[in-house]
This record gives structure tokens, C-alpha cells and sequence, in this order.
């Protein structure tokens, strides 16, 4: 290790850390120095075993040799070329890869930089989609309460986590949200997909009939909901709201930039549910979490209505100076190779069912009043202490990082979803880390 990551800087002072309690951190550092494969390493020299995939995206482990192979060698060849008028062949490689693992008719990739900038990119493309089809009072967008769609103005606007909208004053018009599909006092500690609550559904249909089919672009869903706290769509549901968006002629974009790429024991939730949307938006897991990376999926109809006018000039005025930057494109390839060779994208369906039974051992532990769980991943919602909610699930994230896990809290939930390269001994390491810091906690 060397010397630059055995130290704590010594002023913390100039970064202002994104979705932190940055008072709270600067008094107290948690500090990682280096990774491999399941275990971080603090600045201290301790082992940390990563109970979240760094933050939702690291599927296939940490320094993987694959991944980091084709980094240095692409740094060394061709650092970066511009996406506009110009390419490079692995954009184009990795484009096709990608659409060989997506859901059948999702045939054109678009690169972004992010989930935030895959969903915005996603949200424009539906509006100019339908404008491009002589359809253009339809500009309204559909999204559900509770959703988490990135933190750009289009992300919050379509979003339903207050906190995340609350500070920013007007957001986008035109916007309506569907209710979410959390039901505890039906479907606690249900195993799996839950079973009430499709009905649901129907609430398009009543937004629908208020602002009537031809003002709608689109409606756009996490079909699990994973950082407000992992929300699962009840049996049946996703299939509805396919069946009232053909109906209505509405586009419908799956943001699966959490469930994507084997998350869920499947290449995506659309394979999972047997649900194919119009749009899907990606990003984390395209790229291992190495260098940021988003790719937004689009069926060949979509994609072939801007396919018109005049050879020469732009189809689509977006894009990102980074799309598909040469050096990402060789992380996503080494990524999508490590996928394959190992069998990431469907190992998650071969331990969900252990992983589901370490989860519900925790039923009976202090403070627990619901467990949900789906393909790698896990929820364990906790009664909020009064006048303070919060801060039992802050605790408890503190804690597991100090007996040696990370886990992940929003609201009072603690989120776990691992890397796909776990072992089942350390799915009991995680859960037992979990289990301890429950019983010592207030």
C-alpha cells in the first residue's frame, strides 16, 4: 500500500460530500484505501466486507483483472475521442454486446455518463418520439411516489422522494405521479414478489382520464424501487401497467439502473417480470462501477422515427461531450466479459433462495417490522424512534462499518445488496454483521 493511502488528509474541509451528514463524517472519517473482490480496506487496515456493491453497481466485485486490463490498455491507445460527427470501434462493439443481452426488440443503445443523465436522456427521447410522430401535445410525464429517478430536474420531477424534490423549488411541469406500491400492513415480511396490490395499477388509468392519452409522453417506473427503500411491484402489477400503456399509446421506460445487469437473477427486470418497456435506462452496473458509465436501451421503432429528413443533418440534438468515452467502453467490455465467464448475470437466481432464508432469520431481532428481499436483494425496515426518524438506521450503518460491513440505509431501512460474486458463507457473515449491530442498537 502506499504511503499517499495510509494517511487521513488533514483538511476535509474543501469537498463538500454528496448525500453525506458532512459535519457528522469530518468529525469521525470512514475512509476506504483499497478493495478486492468482496472486502474493502479502511485507512486503518481493516477488512470491510461490502454488503451494497459500493453503491448498487459494483456486480462483479472489486479490481477485478479483466475489468482493469482493459482500462490501462485502452488509457494507453486511445484516451478519448469525440462522440459528436466522430467514433471509435468499441463504442460500437460495446453497443452491440449490449443489445445481444438485452430484452428481445430493444435493438439501439444510447451512451450517457450516469443514471441520472441515462434518465433525462430517456425523458427526452419519449417527448421527441411522439412529437417526431405528429403527436406533440403529448408532453407529460408519469412517474410514481416514492420513485428515485436520479437527481437531474427531470430525475426529481418524475421522482417521488421528497427529500430529494423539496429544496428545489419548481420543478418540470406537466408531471403526475401513480401511487407506490408499499403495502406493510398486507405484505410484510412477504417472500419475494408480494401479493397484493396490482390493482394499483389502475390509478393510471384514473390520471389517464384526468389529463386524457394524447397529452401523455410517457410513464417511467424502477420496477423495483430500490433507494427509497426496496419497493417490490406486486404479481401482476408491471404487467398491467404494459397493458394500459399500449392501450393508450404511452411509452413505457423501466429504469433499471439498480436492477440491471443480474441484480435480480436475470440479465434485466424486464427478463425477471416478462415485461419489455419501451425505454430502459441503465448505468452502474454497465461498467462494474469503475468509470462512470450509462446506456439507455430503445426499441428499433423509437430509434428508426428519427431516422428521417435530410442525411446530413442531427436526428437528435442530445448528448454528453463523454458518451461513450473510449476508456468506459473498455471497462464495460471487460465488465460484460466477466459477466459472462462467470455467470453473473443469472448466479443471483441460484442464491436467492438462501439469500432470502438469511434475510427472514432476522424477523424476530430488536426493532425489525418488515423484511423484503428479490433476487440480491434485501430490505430490513426498522421502527423509527420517535421525534428522530433516521437515526436507528444511521446507527446501525455506523456500527456495521465498525464490526467490519457496509451496509446501506434510507429513511429507517437498511438496504443490502451485495456483489453477485458472493459465497454463501459470507451471505451468513453479512447477515450475522447485520443480526449483532440489531441487538446493539437503541
Amino acid at each position: 500500500m502506499s504511503n499517499r493511502l495510509k494517511v487521513t488528509p488533514n483538511d476535509l474541509s474543501a469537498f463538500w460530500m454528496p448525500f453525506t451528514a458532512n459535519r457528522q463524517f469530518k468529525q469521525a472519517p470512514r475512509m476506504f484505501v483499497s478493495a478486492k473482490d468482496m472486502h474493502y480496506t479502511t485507512s486503518d487496515g481493516r477488512k470491510v466486507l461490502d454488503g451494497t456493491a459500493g453503491l448498487w453497481c459494483v456486480n462483479a466485485g472489486h479490481c477485478r483483472p479483466k475489468i482493469t486490463e482493459a482500462i490501462q490498455h485502452q488509457a494507453a491507445e486511445l484516451d478519448y475521442a469525440p462522440a459528436f460527427q466522430m467514433g471509435h470501434p468499441i463504442v460500437f462493439e460495446l453497443a452491440n454486446r449490449l443489445v445481444d443481452i438485452a430484452p428481445k426488440g430493444m435493438d439501439h443503445v444510447f451512451f450517457t455518463n450516469s443514471g441520472s443523465e441515462s434518465v433525462e436522456t430517456a425523458l427526452k427521447m419519449a417527448i421527441a418520439y411522439h412529437r417526431m410522430k405528429g403527436e406533440g401535445s403529448r408532453t407529460r410525464l408519469i412517474g410514481r411516489e416514492r420513485g428515485y429517478h436520479g437527481v437531474n430536474f427531470g430525475g426529481i420531477s418524475v421522482g417521488g422522494i421528497v427529500t430529494n424534490r423539496k429544496m428545489f423549488g419548481t420543478l418540470l411541469g406537466g408531471v403526475d405521479h401513480m401511487p407506490h406500491t408499499h403495502l406493510p400492513e398486507k405484505n410484510a415480511f412477504s417472500k419475494g414478489v408480494p401479493e397484493h396490490g396490482a390493482e394499483l395499477a389502475n390509478e393510471l388509468e384514473r390520471i389517464v382520464a384526468l389529463h386524457d392519452a394524447s397529452t401523455i409522453a410517457a410513464v417511467i417506473v424502477e420496477p423495483v424501487a430500490g433507494s427509497t427503500g426496496v419497493i417490490l411491484p406486486p404479481k401482476g402489477y408491471l404487467q398491467k401497467l404494459r397493458e394500459i400503456c399500449t392501450k393508450h399509446g404511452i411509452l413505457l421506460i423501466f429504469d433499471e439502473v439498480i436492477t440491471g445487469f443480474g441484480r435480480l437473477g436475470a440479465p434485466f427486470a424486464a427478463d425477471y417480470f416478462g415485461v419489455t418497456p419501451d425505454i430502459m435506462t441503465t448505468a452502474k452496473g454497465v461498467s462494474n462501477g469503475v468509470i462512470p458509465m450509462g446506456a439507455v436501451f430503445v426499441k428499433k421503432e423509437i430509434h428508426d422515427a428519427f431516422m428521417t429528413g435530410p442525411e446530413h443533418m442531427i436526428e437528435f440534438f442530445h448528448g454528453y461531450t463523454y458518451s461513450g468515452n473510449p476508456i468506459a467502453c473498455a471497462a464495460a467490455l471487460g465488465t460484460l466479459d466477466t459477466y459472462k465467464e462467470e455467470g453473473l448475470l443469472t448466479r443471483g437466481e441460484e442464491l436467492a433462495p438462501y439469500w432470502e432464508d438469511a434475510l427472514h432469520s432476522l424477523k424476530d431481532e430488536p426493532h425489525v417490522i418488515d423484511i423484503r428481499n428479490i433476487g440480491l436483494i434485501g430490505a430490513i425496515e426498522l421502527a423509527p424512534i420517535a421525534g428522530s426518524p433516521t437515526k436507528r438506521a444511521f446507527s446501525a450503518f455506523v456500527k456495521a462499518f465498525e464490526r467490519g460491513a457496509l451496509i446501506r440505509t434510507t429513511g429507517d431501512i437498511i438496504a443490502l445488496s451485495p456483489p453477485l460474486i458472493i459465497t454463501k458463507g459470507q451471505i451468513n457473515e453479512l447477515i450475522d454483521h447485520v443480526r449483532e449491530v440489531l441487538r446493539s442498537i437503541d
